[in-house]
């Protein structure tokens, strides 16, 4: 099921990482990991983030997706069930307009 995965990345303890040369190669080992569909970083809150589609199977492989933000980041993740616009199509919002008006 496609997942938009939203992480907060704390200034700590990501600075200290930058400093030590070694977030770039966390982030890019948690990317070749979870093998995103697409991943944009931005700001979140005043702090550093993401947004991450991910395909996510079953509820089991939640911890494989938000872990390594957790571990290395001590960062907040949020998981949100995503739609493409043909998925929407499928929804039968007709049908359910209709038994719930």
């Amino acid at each position: 099921m496609r997942t938009l995965l939203n992480v907060r990345i704390p200034h700590e303890p990501f600075n200290t990482l930058v400093r030590e040369g070694k977030a770039g190669e966390i982030i890019k080992k948690i990317i070749s990991d979870i093998k995103p569909e697409s991943i944009y970083f931005t700001e979140q809150g005043g702090t550093r983030g993401a947004v991450i589609i991910v395909d996510i199977k079953e509820s089991s492989q939640i911890p494989s997706f938000s872990e390594p933000f957790f571990l290395n980041f001590n960062a907040d993740c949020e998981f949100r069930i995503a739609m493409s616009p043909e998925d929407l199509g499928k929804a039968g919002l007709d049908e359910l307009g209709k038994k719930w008006s």
